[in-house]
């Protein structure tokens, strides 16, 4: 932390839930994610939004939550983009949900592919939305595949990466 490492300030999560023998706390947990997050570790914007969005440790801020969610999609954390289509969607903004969905596929996020199946299957979403987003988790998991992580997942569905 003292290095201003963005992933070793992730140590918030420790204080939030109080795990690792430090004791919980939530004003702590929250100023290591505003220094992780300016340090540009966007899963901590995504840590605040939730923190904002739940009301844990914190009151409940809608509009902070958004902003620290929409932080986090900025910087390329894809469950932020993935809760972005879901907060879309609540709102009955298929059309966005989708386009947010489907950034968070492309990058990875298999929960947005399940969120775009489900649309489809309701009808919210075309076969083409569908395939589209097929294609594009496919081409992300052809991106990430090395032998490596064949022989991880082969030792544990823990490690499987598809």
């Amino acid at each position: 932390m003292q290095a201003n490492d963005p992933k070793a300030i992730k140590l918030g999560v420790w204080y939030f839930e109080g795990l690792s023998g430090l004791p919980q706390n939530h004003t702590k947990a929250l100023e290591l994610y505003h220094r992780a997050g300016e340090l540009g570790y966007a899963k901590a914007y995504t840590n605040i939004g939730i923190t904002y969005q739940c009301g844990r440790g914190v009151e409940v801020d809608k509009k902070k939550a958004q902003h620290y969610t929409e932080l986090a999609a900025i910087g390329g954390d894809t469950l932020a983009r993935h809760n972005l289509g879901i907060e879309e969607e609540i709102a009955g903004n298929d059309n966005r949900a989708i386009k947010h969905y489907m950034i968070a596929v492309r990058d990875g996020q298999p929960k947005s592919l399940n969120e775009i199946q489900e649309l489809h299957s309701k009808g919210y979403a075309t076969k083409e939305d569908y395939t589209k987003a097929l294609r594009s988790y496919q081409t992300y998991l052809d991106e990430i595949k090395s032998d490596h992580r064949d022989r991880a997942a082969a030792f544990s569905d823990e490690y499987k990466y598809y």
